[in-house]
């Protein structure tokens, strides 16, 4: 298979805060707007498999970089956190492309920004698809369901990415000092970390997804939200991770993921009120919508796609 195209679409560019410019892809102008919002380790590059054929399938595709990831800007604030990623793609959406409405969806920390997207903006996000990403805090909810409260990663190993960079970024990136050292350890997620199912990146692929790393500040930045989520960093935003969400919602899961705890479907289907599923997705893991491109495609096209 050959390597990822880096340059296969055109990238525009739009001012959505004061000094924040936030890099996107958009094809499909004229369809369905569906609005694609990336995690971490990831940037807009993780839904490649996925722009064409959901813009041949009927959606205008927005694909952006959150801010302080890939071809974005970083924040000259230094502010980085869910309510204020959501904001962002709000102006892009809804200010600078003149779209009233969308779908959207997104995994890892995209789930995370969908979830406050929604609720913060009522009415803006019409349906969406969230999948292995951290469920909203919603502790009595899940206690009524009868679920513990074991939110952590599937296996403690897993976990020490999460500790380091929550309590120790700065020692972590003095430590990934080069280029090729922070490429390195992004590239384990894709690897040996098992956040996906084995396999599903090749050489290329994963050089293809670590090169906007390469950056000391990007990936510093990209830290932010597990600073957060240890206490180590005050959000800008309050967010919206505290209330059930109405919004219609296609809640997948892929079950090789060392991350994400199975229990993620049981708390998916308390935490969205309109809920489709959960339906697991075989072959996939943290990386659904690389590991499943065609599943994902279907998926979205089947539910998300709604009449104009």
């Amino acid at each position: 298979m050959a390597a990822p195209d880096p340059d296969r679409f055109a990238v525009h560019r739009a001012e959505v805060a004061d000094g924040v410019e936030l890099a996107f892809v958009r094809e499909g102008v004229g369809g369905q707007p569906l609005l694609l919002i990336h995690g971490y380790p990831e940037t807009k590059r993780i839904w490649w498999r996925n722009i064409a054929p959901l813009a041949e399938a009927g959606f205008e595709v927005i694909v952006p970089d959150l801010r302080g990831y890939g071809d974005s800007a970083l924040a000259p604030d230094d502010v980085y956190d869910p309510g204020t990623y959501a904001t962002d793609l709000h102006v892009l959406v809804h200010d600078v492309l003149g779209h009233a409405t969308c779908v959207a969806a997104g995994g890892d920390l995209g789930g995370v920004v969908l979830y406050d997207l929604g609720l913060r903006f009522p009415g803006v996000v019409e349906r969406q698809c969230f999948f292995n990403s951290v469920p909203p805090i919603l502790p009595e909810q899940y206690a009524a369901a009868g679920l513990d409260a074991d939110l952590g990663a599937s296996t403690a190993a897993a976990a020490d990415y999460f500790i380091r960079q929550g309590t120790d970024a700065a020692g972590l990136a003095a430590e990934l000092d080069t280029p090729e050292r922070r490429r390195r350890y992004i590239g384990e997620f894709y690897g040996h970390r098992f956040w996906g199912a084995p396999g599903s990146f090749t050489r290329d692929d994963v050089d293809f997804m670590t090169e906007p790393f390469a950056d000391g500040d990007r990936l510093r930045a990209a830290w932010a939200p597990y600073e957060l989520a240890t206490g180590n960093r005050t959000p800008a935003l309050v967010p919206e991770l505290f209330r059930t969400n109405p919004i219609p919602t296609l809640v997948l899961y892929g079950p090789e993921d060392h991350v994400v705890p199975a229990s993620h479907n049981a708390r998916c289907a308390v935490a969205f009120e309109r809920c489709i599923g959960p339906f697991v997705v075989e072959g996939a893991g943290h990386f659904l919508q690389w590991e499943q491109a065609d599943v994902l495609n279907r998926s979205l096209a089947g539910v998300l796609l709604v009449d104009r």
